[in-house]
């Protein structure tokens, strides 16, 4: 898809299309979409990204909120959204052993009873090692750094999905 036709797209189909490149928070795709037209994909990353920077502290935190716990409960019960799945997938943290995800399991609840929200990480741009490591040593965070990183991460996911979206090269964003 090019932006002459993401420019072309009605509010309902831009939602549908764009509404979970911030993992479900189609209002955020919705807000987007009445700053149209767009340049090109890097002035639509912007615009996402502006609507994130603009919320409140309390708005940053509720992303993060929608975000699922890297091989959590809603891995197993095959709830996650078809990007997440696929992220987590190309992570290897569908196929865990027992004992990984347990860890993985105690670092998650870790991180959210001490910063409120959980763990978020451009899975797809890590493997399972790497994600256990990042967690245990983002737990060691000041919480105002850790919002900062969090939300970083959520801008990478946008950037990575956007690029699907648009067949664009993720390595050029």
């Amino acid at each position: 898809m090019d932006i002459e036709k993401v420019n072309s797209m009605d509010f309902g189909e831009f939602v549908d299309v764009f509404g979970n490149v911030i993992e479900r928070c189609p209002l955020i795709a919705a807000a987007v979409w009445s700053q149209r037209l767009f340049s090109d994909l890097e002035d639509l990353k912007k615009h996402f990204f502006a609507f994130i920077d603009a919320l409140p502290q309390s708005g940053q935190e509720g992303i993060l909120r929608c975000h699922p716990d890297l091989a959590g409960s809603e891995l197993r019960r095959g709830t996650l959204t078809a990007e997440s799945q696929r992220e987590q997938s190309g992570a290897g943290l569908t196929t865990l052993g027992t004992d990984e995800r347990l860890r993985l399991a105690e670092l998650n609840a870790q991180y959210r009873a001490r910063f409120g929200f959980p763990f978020v990480l451009a899975a797809r741009l890590s493997d399972r090692a790497a994600v256990s490591r990042e967690l245990a040593r983002r737990l060691l965070c000041p919480s105002a750094q850790e919002l900062r990183t969090a939300l970083g991460q959520v801008k990478k996911i946008c950037s990575l999905r956007l690029a699907d979206l648009l067949h664009a090269d993720p390595a050029k964003l």
